[in-house]
């Protein structure tokens, strides 16, 4: 288990090298957190330590947005299933397939597709402290 802190939006950036230095080979990372946590803004952090130049933005839509590491070539996928209400709009957009592609998977509200995670997915819960910091916990 893995804690990081972010202390404000300044040190954002340092958190994300936190956690991606941890990252190791695992791929598939479920972010848990309550609405206005900042999952979105921690996820663009790390996109951009990993060397995406696109503007990355929630994909609370889109359902899922592509990115391209313009450093390593790697291909991330940002999910947000905020918007999903049953499980086989998930399974319609092939989302097992992304999960097992072996590119990044950076999911938001997976709760709403647990039946559908890798059993190595890695689970990341944010959390708001009193004085407005956040607590990232990589379990």
């Amino acid at each position: 288990m893995q804690t990081i802190q972010i202390k404000s939006l300044e040190t954002i950036r340092e958190a994300a090298k936190e956690f991606i230095a941890g990252m190791d080979d695992r791929t598939v990372f479920a972010f848990y957190g309550p609405m206005g946590v900042g999952k979105t803004t921690f996820i663009k952090a790390i996109c951009e330590e990993l060397g995406v130049e696109d503007v990355i933005n929630s994909p609370t839509f889109a359902i899922i947005n592509e990115y391209r590491s313009d450093t390593t070539g790697e291909l991330i996928y940002h999910f947000d299933f905020y918007r999903i209400n049953k499980l086989s709009e998930a399974e319609d957009i092939g989302t097992e397939d992304y999960f097992y592609s072996g590119a990044l998977c950076f999911i938001e509200w997976p709760e709403k597709v647990d039946d559908l995670l890798p059993g190595d997915v890695v689970n990341v819960r944010i959390a708001e402290n009193a004085d407005g910091s956040r607590t990232v916990v990589v379990e």
